[in-house]
């Protein structure tokens, strides 16, 4: 399987009350437990006339990344699609129908 025949993964994350969203080759369980391994991230061609300021945010961003370990809690979404989308950075918004998974209560420290 050559490169272009390998699927490419939509990850969708939470990220300091932002949503990520990139597009990477591989991903994969990291050995550091609870966290997800994202590697050989996509990004478009930078020869198109009209640039995102936000795909290139992230451009910058992971600019020498090798390897991103993202906790797995913090995980929206991950799809297998057919082709290259737009990697995106939004605000994070409220009042949806996912709700975060219950932490246990804090020990009394007293």
């Amino acid at each position: 399987m050559s490169k272009r025949d390998a699927p490419i993964y939509k990850v969708i994350f939470l990220n300091q009350g932002q949503v990520y969203e990139l597009y990477a080759r591989q991903i994969r369980q990291s050995d550091l437990w609870g966290f997800l391994e994202i590697e050989e991230l996509v990004f478009g061609e930078r020869t198109q006339v009209v640039i995102d300021p936000s795909e290139e945010r992230l451009r910058t961003q992971f600019e020498g990344v090798l390897r991103s370990f993202v906790p797995l809690h913090a995980i929206i979404r991950i799809d297998a699609v057919e082709r290259l989308g737009t990697a995106r950075i939004s605000e994070a918004r409220g009042g949806g129908n996912v709700t975060p998974f219950p932490l246990p209560p804090m020990p009394d420290k007293s």
